[in-house]
Protein backbone atom coordinates (compact mmCIF):
# COMPACT_ATOMS: atom_id res chain seq x y z
CA UNK A 1 0.00 0.00 0.00
CA UNK A 2 0.71 3.37 -0.73
CA UNK A 3 0.08 6.46 1.95
CA UNK A 4 -0.62 9.42 1.01
CA UNK A 5 -0.76 12.45 3.27
CA UNK A 6 -1.78 16.34 3.05
CA UNK A 7 -0.49 17.90 5.91
CA UNK A 8 -2.64 21.48 6.79
CA UNK A 9 -2.34 23.33 9.18
CA UNK A 10 -5.32 22.01 11.52
CA UNK A 11 -6.43 19.39 9.41
CA UNK A 12 -4.40 16.53 7.95
CA UNK A 13 -6.17 14.16 5.04
CA UNK A 14 -4.54 10.80 3.96
CA UNK A 15 -5.53 8.33 1.72
CA UNK A 16 -4.28 4.59 0.80
CA UNK A 17 -3.65 3.34 -2.64
CA UNK A 18 -2.95 -0.05 -3.59
CA UNK A 19 0.50 -0.09 -5.30
CA UNK A 20 -0.60 -2.85 -7.83
CA UNK A 21 -3.94 -1.81 -8.69
CA UNK A 22 -3.44 1.82 -8.80
CA UNK A 23 -6.70 1.90 -6.48
CA UNK A 24 -7.78 3.74 -3.68
CA UNK A 25 -8.59 1.44 -0.40
CA UNK A 26 -9.93 4.06 2.15
CA UNK A 27 -9.15 7.96 3.18
CA UNK A 28 -9.70 10.02 6.27
CA UNK A 29 -8.66 13.36 7.89
CA UNK A 30 -7.30 13.83 11.64
CA UNK A 31 -6.74 17.09 13.00
CA UNK A 32 -3.06 18.03 12.50
CA UNK A 33 -0.40 16.97 14.92
CA UNK A 34 3.10 16.61 15.80
CA UNK A 35 3.54 12.83 17.27
CA UNK A 36 0.96 10.59 15.47
CA UNK A 37 -0.17 7.17 16.30
CA UNK A 38 -0.52 4.64 13.55
CA UNK A 39 -3.51 2.53 13.33
CA UNK A 40 -5.22 5.60 14.93
CA UNK A 41 -4.82 8.54 13.79
CA UNK A 42 -2.99 7.41 10.49
CA UNK A 43 -3.35 3.88 9.16
CA UNK A 44 -1.46 0.91 10.46
CA UNK A 45 1.93 1.69 9.17
CA UNK A 46 2.90 -2.51 8.84
CA UNK A 47 0.79 -2.55 5.28
CA UNK A 48 2.33 0.53 4.64
CA UNK A 49 5.45 0.42 1.94
CA UNK A 50 6.02 3.77 0.50
CA UNK A 51 4.82 7.54 2.08
CA UNK A 52 4.39 10.74 -0.10
CA UNK A 53 3.89 13.64 1.67
CA UNK A 54 2.83 17.61 0.83
CA UNK A 55 3.02 19.64 4.29
CA UNK A 56 2.12 23.00 4.85
CA UNK A 57 2.30 22.41 8.69
CA UNK A 58 4.79 23.76 10.72
CA UNK A 59 8.52 22.64 10.18
CA UNK A 60 8.37 20.23 13.74
CA UNK A 61 5.47 18.90 12.97
CA UNK A 62 7.18 17.44 9.25
CA UNK A 63 10.31 16.58 11.01
CA UNK A 64 8.37 14.69 13.38
CA UNK A 65 5.91 12.80 10.82
CA UNK A 66 9.10 12.00 8.17
CA UNK A 67 11.06 10.83 11.11
CA UNK A 68 8.43 8.61 12.67
CA UNK A 69 7.58 7.09 8.90
CA UNK A 70 11.16 6.41 8.19
CA UNK A 71 11.57 4.66 10.98
CA UNK A 72 8.52 2.24 10.36
CA UNK A 73 8.47 2.51 6.63
CA UNK A 74 11.71 4.11 5.67
CA UNK A 75 10.57 4.93 2.03
CA UNK A 76 9.55 8.48 2.80
CA UNK A 77 8.88 10.74 -0.42
CA UNK A 78 8.16 14.54 0.98
CA UNK A 79 7.18 17.36 -1.82
CA UNK A 80 8.94 20.49 -2.34
CA UNK A 81 8.41 23.53 -4.23
CA UNK A 82 11.34 24.06 -6.34
CA UNK A 83 12.11 26.74 -9.43
CA UNK A 84 10.71 24.19 -12.08
CA UNK A 85 9.23 20.67 -12.11
CA UNK A 86 7.43 18.58 -14.99
CA UNK A 87 7.25 21.15 -17.37
CA UNK A 88 6.00 24.39 -14.92
CA UNK A 89 8.33 26.96 -14.23
CA UNK A 90 7.60 28.15 -10.60
CA UNK A 91 6.42 32.02 -11.01
CA UNK A 92 7.38 33.24 -7.33
CA UNK A 93 10.56 35.11 -6.76
CA UNK A 94 11.71 32.88 -4.52
CA UNK A 95 9.90 29.42 -5.47
CA UNK A 96 10.37 27.68 -1.98
CA UNK A 97 8.38 30.02 -0.20
CA UNK A 98 4.95 28.91 -3.04
CA UNK A 99 2.84 26.86 -0.60
CA UNK A 100 4.01 23.52 -1.84
CA UNK A 101 -0.26 22.19 -1.64
CA UNK A 102 -0.57 25.15 -4.50
CA UNK A 103 2.45 24.00 -6.44
CA UNK A 104 1.29 20.06 -6.63
CA UNK A 105 -2.54 21.91 -7.59
CA UNK A 106 -0.44 23.70 -10.55
CA UNK A 107 1.71 20.58 -11.17
CA UNK A 108 -1.53 18.27 -11.28
CA UNK A 109 -3.74 20.97 -13.10
CA UNK A 110 -1.02 21.38 -15.70
CA UNK A 111 -0.14 17.84 -16.57
CA UNK A 112 -4.01 17.19 -16.99
CA UNK A 113 -4.96 20.45 -18.98
CA UNK A 114 -1.83 21.59 -20.29
CA UNK A 115 -2.42 24.92 -18.93
CA UNK A 116 -5.39 25.92 -16.14
CA UNK A 117 -6.29 28.48 -13.26
CA UNK A 118 -5.99 25.97 -10.24
CA UNK A 119 -8.38 26.70 -7.12
CA UNK A 120 -8.08 25.69 -3.91
CA UNK A 121 -10.92 26.23 -1.84
CA UNK A 122 -10.00 25.51 1.78
CA UNK A 123 -8.86 27.84 5.07
CA UNK A 124 -7.71 30.40 2.28
CA UNK A 125 -9.08 30.32 -1.25
CA UNK A 126 -5.95 30.45 -3.38
CA UNK A 127 -6.03 30.98 -6.89
CA UNK A 128 -3.28 29.71 -9.37
CA UNK A 129 -2.11 30.06 -13.07
CA UNK A 130 -0.36 28.08 -15.50
CA UNK A 131 -0.46 29.08 -18.96
CA UNK A 132 0.24 26.73 -21.58
CA UNK A 133 3.80 25.72 -22.22
CA UNK A 134 4.28 25.99 -18.23
CA UNK A 135 4.96 28.97 -16.86
CA UNK A 136 2.78 29.32 -13.51
CA UNK A 137 2.33 33.25 -13.17
CA UNK A 138 1.64 33.10 -9.43
CA UNK A 139 -1.79 33.41 -7.78
CA UNK A 140 -3.86 35.09 -5.57
CA UNK A 141 -4.66 33.95 -1.97
CA UNK A 142 -8.09 35.18 0.07
CA UNK A 143 -10.06 34.32 3.15
CA UNK A 144 -11.98 30.82 2.80
CA UNK A 145 -15.02 31.09 3.82
CA UNK A 146 -14.73 29.60 7.67
CA UNK A 147 -12.46 32.52 7.88
CA UNK A 148 -14.26 35.39 6.76
CA UNK A 149 -17.64 34.19 8.82
CA UNK A 150 -14.98 34.01 11.80
CA UNK A 151 -13.40 37.61 11.19
CA UNK A 152 -16.90 39.15 11.60
CA UNK A 153 -17.18 37.64 15.32
CA UNK A 154 -20.75 37.96 15.16
CA UNK A 155 -21.40 34.37 16.99
CA UNK A 156 -22.44 32.58 13.71
CA UNK A 157 -19.24 30.84 13.46
CA UNK A 158 -20.78 27.36 14.28
CA UNK A 159 -23.45 27.54 11.38
CA UNK A 160 -22.60 26.52 8.25
CA UNK A 161 -23.36 27.34 4.55
CA UNK A 162 -25.08 24.35 3.51
CA UNK A 163 -23.16 22.69 0.59
CA UNK A 164 -26.40 20.98 -1.26
CA UNK A 165 -27.88 25.06 -1.04
CA UNK A 166 -28.51 26.68 -4.67
CA UNK A 167 -26.26 28.89 -5.75
CA UNK A 168 -29.61 31.35 -6.33
CA UNK A 169 -30.32 30.89 -2.98
CA UNK A 170 -27.27 31.36 -1.15
CA UNK A 171 -26.61 34.69 -3.88
CA UNK A 172 -30.02 36.51 -2.77
CA UNK A 173 -29.89 39.26 -0.01
CA UNK A 174 -29.84 37.10 3.78
CA UNK A 175 -33.43 37.97 6.29
CA UNK A 176 -31.27 36.59 8.79
CA UNK A 177 -28.35 37.86 10.27
CA UNK A 178 -26.97 34.20 10.10
CA UNK A 179 -28.11 34.21 6.22
CA UNK A 180 -27.03 37.85 5.66
CA UNK A 181 -23.32 36.63 6.79
CA UNK A 182 -23.21 33.14 4.55
CA UNK A 183 -24.74 34.97 1.93
CA UNK A 184 -22.60 37.93 2.33
CA UNK A 185 -19.38 35.55 2.22
CA UNK A 186 -20.25 32.92 -0.52
CA UNK A 187 -20.64 36.87 -2.67
CA UNK A 188 -17.10 37.71 -1.91
CA UNK A 189 -15.62 34.65 -2.74
CA UNK A 190 -17.43 33.52 -5.72
CA UNK A 191 -17.08 37.23 -7.13
CA UNK A 192 -13.32 37.43 -6.22
CA UNK A 193 -12.85 34.42 -8.51
CA UNK A 194 -14.89 35.35 -11.27
CA UNK A 195 -13.35 38.48 -11.62
CA UNK A 196 -9.71 37.15 -11.00
CA UNK A 197 -10.52 34.31 -13.20
CA UNK A 198 -11.87 36.77 -16.40
CA UNK A 199 -9.27 39.64 -15.56
CA UNK A 200 -6.47 37.40 -15.67
CA UNK A 201 -7.45 35.33 -18.65
CA UNK A 202 -8.00 38.88 -20.59
CA UNK A 203 -4.42 39.70 -19.66
CA UNK A 204 -2.44 37.07 -20.64
CA UNK A 205 -5.00 36.47 -23.85
CA UNK A 206 -6.07 32.76 -23.37
CA UNK A 207 -9.32 31.20 -21.64
CA UNK A 208 -7.89 28.91 -19.19
CA UNK A 209 -9.57 25.64 -18.05
CA UNK A 210 -10.56 26.07 -14.40
CA UNK A 211 -10.11 23.30 -11.77
CA UNK A 212 -11.65 23.69 -7.88
CA UNK A 213 -10.32 21.64 -5.03
CA UNK A 214 -10.63 21.76 -1.07
CA UNK A 215 -13.07 21.27 1.37
CA UNK A 216 -15.42 24.20 -0.03
CA UNK A 217 -15.33 23.17 -3.34
CA UNK A 218 -18.69 22.06 -4.29
CA UNK A 219 -20.35 24.63 -2.98
CA UNK A 220 -17.89 27.66 -4.22
CA UNK A 221 -18.81 25.22 -7.63
CA UNK A 222 -21.81 26.21 -7.84
CA UNK A 223 -21.85 30.01 -8.09
CA UNK A 224 -18.75 30.38 -11.08
CA UNK A 225 -19.86 31.59 -14.38
CA UNK A 226 -17.70 29.49 -16.31
CA UNK A 227 -17.48 26.14 -16.99
CA UNK A 228 -15.12 24.60 -14.60
CA UNK A 229 -14.15 20.69 -13.04
CA UNK A 230 -14.29 19.84 -9.58
CA UNK A 231 -11.35 17.37 -8.40
CA UNK A 232 -11.03 16.75 -4.73
CA UNK A 233 -7.77 14.73 -5.46
CA UNK A 234 -5.96 17.62 -7.27
CA UNK A 235 -3.03 17.30 -4.32
CA UNK A 236 -2.63 13.70 -4.51
CA UNK A 237 -2.57 14.04 -8.23
CA UNK A 238 0.67 16.29 -7.76
CA UNK A 239 2.11 14.00 -5.38
CA UNK A 240 1.32 11.04 -7.84
CA UNK A 241 2.56 13.19 -10.94
CA UNK A 242 6.09 14.04 -8.80
CA UNK A 243 6.87 10.58 -7.12
CA UNK A 244 4.90 8.19 -9.85
CA UNK A 245 5.00 4.76 -8.21
CA UNK A 246 2.08 2.60 -9.66
CA UNK A 247 1.93 1.35 -13.47
CA UNK A 248 -1.29 3.85 -13.83
CA UNK A 249 1.18 6.66 -12.57
CA UNK A 250 3.77 5.82 -14.48
CA UNK A 251 1.80 6.29 -17.75
CA UNK A 252 0.36 9.75 -16.41
CA UNK A 253 -2.38 8.65 -15.25
CA UNK A 254 -4.28 10.66 -11.79
CA UNK A 255 -6.20 9.28 -9.61
CA UNK A 256 -9.70 10.44 -9.83
CA UNK A 257 -9.24 12.94 -12.56
CA UNK A 258 -12.12 14.77 -13.92
CA UNK A 259 -12.83 15.26 -17.85
CA UNK A 260 -12.02 18.86 -18.22
CA UNK A 261 -14.90 20.96 -19.84
CA UNK A 262 -13.36 23.44 -22.21
CA UNK A 263 -13.32 26.70 -21.37
CA UNK A 264 -15.58 29.36 -23.28
CA UNK A 265 -14.05 31.47 -25.68
CA UNK A 266 -11.49 34.51 -24.89
CA UNK A 267 -14.40 36.80 -26.50
CA UNK A 268 -16.90 35.88 -24.12
CA UNK A 269 -14.41 36.10 -20.74
CA UNK A 270 -13.59 39.69 -22.84
CA UNK A 271 -17.31 40.59 -23.09
CA UNK A 272 -18.35 39.64 -19.50
CA UNK A 273 -15.64 41.21 -18.06
CA UNK A 274 -16.45 44.71 -20.03
CA UNK A 275 -20.16 44.18 -18.70
CA UNK A 276 -19.66 44.20 -15.46
CA UNK A 277 -17.00 46.66 -15.00
CA UNK A 278 -19.81 48.97 -16.41
CA UNK A 279 -22.30 48.22 -13.71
Amino acid sequence: MILDLDIGNTLTKWRLKDADSSEIRSRGAVWTREEWRPGSDIPDLDIVEAVRISSVARRAVLEETVALLQRQVGNVHVARSTPEALGVANGYEEPERLGVDRWLGALAGYQLAGGCCAVDCGSAITIDFVLPGGRHLGGYILPGLRLMKESLKLGTRNVAIDPDSEAEELLAPGRRTVEAVNHGIYMAAVSAINRVYAEVCDMEGVALPLLLTGGDARVVSRGLQVPHAVWPDMVYGGLEACFPLTAAERAGRMSGAPRVPPPVSLEKIRAGLAFSMLL
